[in-house]
């Protein structure tokens, strides 16, 4: 009942929506919001601008966040360099847009998310669209003013009409509005891919058995006869792709695999504003065009010299491949969401080890000699990596211009993920379940070759090792009774120590309350644990100190979390006090009662705490036993 409220809801939303109204009427609701005379182009960009912006070193536009995820700068460069300026009448709206990436980079979800988007903003006061009422093509009304008179309605309203009637309207101004213009019904229209009102998607078939007729409409020949002639607009079927996608977007499948006939019919649009159907004027439409392909297929068709007069036409904009491996663990989470498999358990850091692999093999060596991949796919990742900083991660990034067209695809681990669970036959994997399915998959992958399998195989043991670490920490962290307290109490222990150090005084031994020197050798098991050199210790304990003054004064307190490195050397120092307590009752076959009750404590903190399942925290155990005993 709850669904069927909600369609009614929707139906009678969009009744109070409904406008009509006479020519006349539009007029004065242009006058009122110019707004709604927008062009295509400046719609989709209001649609994304209206959705939110966050600065943050680059732009992210929320419009896309929900759905797309890592490619912030290649969709920043697209809105800002192709939709900004289209919007404001530049030259570049004159251009197909050509999204170029690998597969799976997300070029078919950007352009859903535009036809969505569109469809749902044209049902708010922002993206509203007005059509002359009755016609195929969904015609801007604003074409009914004549060519004469537009210089006069630029300066009274302060919008450029651009576009002529077409001939259909001509017609039926003449036969059914007596040539008054101001009579002529004017309607809300709503776009819609479904009902084919100002959102199109064109793919090419076969080029000897395809018509023209689907992209422009063709003629009834069944009201030739009523007509007389093949060249009253009466007798032709305004319904191909490109009248129906008029004031709004039109999708365009493969176009580089389409034959000739059909590129010259998008180049006329994008370029004039019009083209060419059956025996009439040139027709107006006012639509984005937007297409895609892969790098291959485009540089095949750049090298044909038949195409070089479509390249000047075409403004491509790459779509490389995600290169953030939190970001990844978004595109996973989101696809498994999206299926079947959303009730399996998958234990913590799996996915995450998983896209490690994948942002690997999408990573290009550094020319640097001082950084390897793995320190760059942290620095991609916005972590912090000791003696680097963000124009080093610039510099890296300038380094190659093609990073990330190539690589594992997301769906290679989604199929890989799904095979893991199929395969278990229980409700939950773990991360190596899925590095062992990623590895047997490289074998019946179509389009690796022998050389890059050894390299793949190098990146499942590299991520192979960084899970292991994440393990060991996991485990070791679970064994920590009351952790945060424990952190607390050495992290106390140790600034007591430093601040003595730096300001050269003494503790007070709160046993025999006499003074004492500052503890060095606590202070270095810290420092140690994150490679403080012995001549790098005095700038250190300085910058702590600096660090809790510049929280004081913000009256701000200091944690153990306040400083990224002393949390990492505080969480070192407590596993390695921990480490032969955790080897001996994780790997212990027949544990006693001590261990066993430990067992269960720690299996109950990584169920309640961390995320994982009874299964999941016992095989963790496990292999983490099977690991500090090597």
């Amino acid at each position: 009942m709850d669904i069927l409220k909600k369609i009614e809801q929707y139906r009678s939303q969009e009744e109070k929506l409904r406008w009509e109204g006479t020519f006349a009427d539009y007029l004065k609701l242009v006058k009122e919001k110019p707004w709604v005379a927008q062009s295509a182009h400046s719609r989709i960009y209001n649609m994304i601008r209206d959705a939110g912006v966050e600065e943050n070193g680059h732009k992210t536009y929320r419009f896309f966040s929900h759905e797309m995820f890592g490619l912030e700068e290649a969709l920043e460069k697209l809105v800002e360099e192709y939709f900004h300026p289209a919007a404001k009448r530049l030259d570049v709206r004159k251009r197909i847009l050509l999204l170029m990436g690998p597969v799976s980079g997300g070029k078919s979800t950007l352009v859903t998310m535009l036809k969505r988007g569109l469809e749902a903003y044209s049902r708010t006061d922002g993206g509203a669209v007005y059509a002359i009422k009755g016609c195929p093509m969904h015609e801007d009304p604003l074409h009914l003013i004549p060519q004469h008179l537009r210089d006069d309605f630029h300066k009274e309203y302060g919008i450029k009409v651009e576009g002529n009637l077409s001939p259909l309207n001509t017609m039926r101004v003449e036969e059914d509005y007596g040539g008054r213009i101001e009579d002529v019904l004017v309607e809300r229209i709503f776009l819609s891919e479904d009902k084919r009102v100002g959102i199109g998607t064109f793919s090419p078939s076969d080029p000897k058995s395809q018509d023209i007729a689907d992209l422009t409409g063709s003629i009834d020949f069944s009201t030739i006869a009523e007509y007389g002639s093949e060249s009253d607009p009466r007798a032709y079927r305004f319904d191909g792709e490109l009248n129906k996608a008029n004031r709004g977007l039109m999708e365009f499948q493969e176009m580089l695999k389409c034959d000739e006939k059909f590129l010259w019919h998008l180049l006329s649009l994008t370029q004039e504003g019009n083209f060419k159907a059956g025996r009439f004027a040139l027709i107006s439409a006012d639509e984005l065009i937007v297409a895609h392909t892969n790098e291959t297929e485009y540089r095949s068709f750049i090298s044909n010299k038949k195409n070089e007069a479509l390249h000047s036409r075409i403004i491509v904009m790459p779509v490389p491949y995600n290169l953030k491996v939190s970001q990844e663990e978004r595109i996973y989470e989101k696809m498994i969401r999206d299926s079947d498999v959303a009730d399996v358990h998958i234990a913590p850091h799996t996915l995450r080890v998983a896209a490690m692999f994948t942002v690997l093999t999408r990573l290009k060596e550094p020319k640097r000699g001082d950084i390897d991949l793995l320190k760059k796919m942290r620095l991609y990742d916005g972590e912090n990596v000791e003696g680097y900083n963000s124009s080093d991660l610039n510099e890296l990034k300038k380094e190659y211009q093609d990073e990330g067209m190539s690589g594992i695809d997301p769906r290679y681990v989604i199929n890989r993920i799904s095979s893991t669970i199929i395969r278990k036959k229980i409700p939950s994997i773990n991360a190596l379940d899925v590095l062992r399915s990623l590895k047997e998959g490289l074998d019946q992958h179509p389009s690796i070759t022998q050389e890059l399998r050894e390299k793949y195989l190098n990146f499942i043991s590299v991520a192979r090792k960084e899970y292991d670490e994440m393990a060991k920490k996991e485990v070791q962290k679970a064994f920590v009774y009351s952790y945060e307290e424990s952190a607390k109490t050495l992290m106390d222990n140790y600034l007591d120590n430093v601040e003595a150090f730096c300001n050269k005084s003494k503790l007070r031994d709160p046993l025999t309350g006499e003074e004492i020197n500052p503890d060095e050798k606590l202070m270095r098991s810290i420092e140690e644990q994150i490679g403080i050199s012995e001549n790098a210790k005095k700038a250190f304990r300085e910058e702590i100190l600096i660090r809790i003054s510049a929280l004081a004064r913000k009256g701000k307190r200091f944690d153990y979390r306040s400083h990224a490195r002393l949390r990492e050397a505080i969480q070192k120092k407590l596993f390695a006090d921990l480490k032969d307590v955790v080897k001996i009752t994780t790997s212990a076959k027949t544990p006693d009662e001590q261990q066993l009750k430990k067992i269960n404590e720690v299996v109950a903190r990584l169920i309640d705490e961390h995320g994982y399942n009874s299964t999941s925290a016992n095989e963790l155990l496990r292999y983490v036993g099977s690991l500090l005993n090597r």
